[in-house]
């Protein structure tokens, strides 16, 4: 009988579709990366200090699928996962727009669907994860908006202003006076903001608060994972600039962003095409005289970034053996293959990661329907040029040409 679930993982690598199953089953590649992640999250959990990892690869090289196996080792380590790819509607210049989008994309552990805020809903309000989030809330953040949001909503006994303040944690930011008068029908008192919250300005906030949140509600801790981040590229300098001091405060986290680990993968390229074909240490000067650190510690963290290494023969050996095993599960065969052979077909079918391995499920399609494979070349795809002209503008998600999603 065939594998349902191997059939699956069969048709996101002949695709070439992004898929946490394949991060699932082929974590054994890059033994020496995967062995740094890990150590990674074991830091956030035993000191609750954050971190971040910012890697780059070629086009096709397995960035993407880094990322799916970073999120199958967080859930296994009870740890909240988030995953977002740059994009119009996912820019990197607002924080207040990335919140929104990795609120949306955040997985609970032994949760296939996103979502978490319902988890709120029944917190007493004299419970200890209600004390615990209030106290925070009062003293450590840069505003105090989230502690009279978080008070009103534990405190009200209306479900359609249950829901309204819920919606703003997920994004749909309430307003400063709105709050104020809900907070007053609820307790009796005044909310005194001690900086009256702005979106653009204090966004960070609920990053920390959602930090804390998960940490009160029994996870180890919080992972963030952002692809595609060479699609920067395609903003104008502005926007690319903003985009660097919201990177800034992932990879130089302050200490009330607790036990995160975010991770950044960019394409290897981005170095060559954007920070220096368009001069972004200028454009950093130009934008930010006075306080050029951010964008300086990011375009460095870019340029300096270890890259993803091809497999090497042994490695691509073990993610070919995995995929023969895959495919008998799949179709309810056993393939008569000899694995130095399919290993020598795929190395022979393109030179880039993602096509070798289509390769191979392309060689084992012919033997299973024909009884035999032929030589297989499956046509490679390269990355765009980052590097023709910007696109400059004031909207909230500036307007971003698509490339080519990178995945296995």
């Amino acid at each position: 009988m065939s594998d349902m679930n191997a059939m699956r993982i069969i048709e996101a690598l002949r695709s070439g579709i992004p898929s946490r199953a394949v991060g699932k089953y082929f974590s054994e590649a890059r033994p020496g990366i995967i062995r740094l992640v890990s150590e990674k999250m074991d830091s956030i959990v035993n000191t609750g200090i954050s971190t971040s990892y910012l890697y780059t690869g070629k086009y096709g090289e397995g960035k993407t699928h880094l990322l799916n196996t970073a999120m199958t080792m967080a859930q296994e380590n009870n740890m909240v996962v988030s995953f977002i790819s740059v994009s119009k509607e996912a820019p990197l210049d607002k924080l207040f727009v990335i919140y929104r989008n990795i609120v949306h994309n955040t997985y609970l552990p032994k949760h296939e669907q996103p979502g978490f805020l319902n988890a709120l809903w029944d917190i007493g309000k004299n419970s200890p994860i209600a004390s615990e989030l209030l106290v925070y809330t009062a003293k450590e953040l840069e505003t105090d908006k989230l502690y009279y949001l978080l008070k009103s909503f534990l405190g009200s006994d209306d479900q359609d202003e249950r829901f309204r303040l819920l919606a703003d944690l997920e994004g749909d930011f309430i307003s400063n006076n709105d709050l104020k008068r809900i907070y007053k029908r609820i307790t009796g008192n005044t909310a005194k903001y001690n900086i009256p919250f702005s979106k653009t300005k204090h966004s960070m906030d609920y990053f920390c608060f959602l930090s804390h949140l998960f940490s009160a509600m029994g996870y180890s801790g919080w992972v963030i994972l952002i692809d595609e981040v060479e699609l920067l590229g395609r903003l104008g300098k502005k926007a690319r600039q903003n985009s660097y001091r919201s990177m800034y405060r992932f990879l130089q986290p302050k200490s009330t962003l607790k036990s995160t680990l975010t991770m950044f993968a960019v394409s290897s390229m981005y170095d060559e095409e954007v920070i220096q074909g368009k001069h972004e240490y200028e454009n950093l000067e130009l934008f930010f005289p006075n306080d050029p650190g951010p964008g300086k510690t990011v375009l460095d963290a870019i340029s300096d970034a270890k890259q993803l290494n091809p497999l090497t023969r042994d490695e691509i050996t073990q993610v070919i053996s995995r995929i023969m095993d895959f495919h008998g599960a799949a179709y309810d065969w056993t393939p008569d293959i000899e694995l130095g052979t399919l290993v020598q077909m795929a190395e022979e079918g393109g030179s880039l990661l993602r096509t070798k391995l289509r390769s191979a499920i392309e060689y084992l399609d012919q033997k299973y329907q024909y009884g035999n494979g032929g030589n297989v070349t499956v046509g490679e795809l390269t990355q765009e040029d980052l590097s023709h002209e910007e696109i400059e503008t004031d909207d909230e998600t500036p307007s971003l040409d698509n490339l080519m999603d990178d995945s296995m």
